[in-house]
């Protein structure tokens, strides 16, 4: 089960969190229509390379990654999005594309967009297309320790 081991982690770190199982669904916009989140509470994780390597981008669901704005804001030579097939191996115990925003467990860096911050709680993919978690922000900045940047956009109406 993907979720075990985030689950495990969350537990062993004792926060508390709820689970949210949903009907399949791809892409975050999807889910926070689905599940009747506000999109910008919906934490989507898009995989990167800055400089050559991995790391995680995550910001809402309702809004879009700049990547020229990440590379300045990261100081970065390079950045650019990672096809899947340069991740799919990293994430074995998750189903393509659901990784959730754990880079700590995953030996990744994490970016955070700003307005990510804004809310109380998140949600974000626990590793399947079908189960989010949702938690105190709080409490995953204090877990995951990533870096806060601006490098997104609200998508337009």
């Amino acid at each position: 089960m993907p979720i075990k081991k985030l689950k495990e982690f969350l537990d062993r770190n004792k926060i508390e969190y709820i689970t949210i199982r949903h009907s399949l669904a791809y892409n975050a916009q999807r889910i926070a229509a689905t599940t009747h989140i506000p999109g910008k509470e919906i934490a989507k994780t898009v995989i990167v390379k800055v400089n050559g390597q991995m790391a995680m981008a995550v910001l809402p669901a309702s809004y879009m990654i700049n990547l020229r704005l990440l590379r300045e804001t990261t100081g970065a030579r390079n950045v650019g999005l990672a096809s899947e097939m340069e991740f799919k191996n990293r994430f074995p115990d998750c189903e393509l594309g659901a990784m959730p925003p754990f880079g700590n467990l995953y030996d990744m860096e994490v970016y955070v967009a700003e307005s990510l911050t804004e809310d109380e709680e998140i949600c974000f993919n626990a590793g399947t297309h079908v189960e989010l978690i949702r938690m105190a922000y709080a409490d995953f900045e204090r877990l995951v320790e990533p870096v806060v940047l601006r490098f997104s956009k609200a998508l337009s109406a």
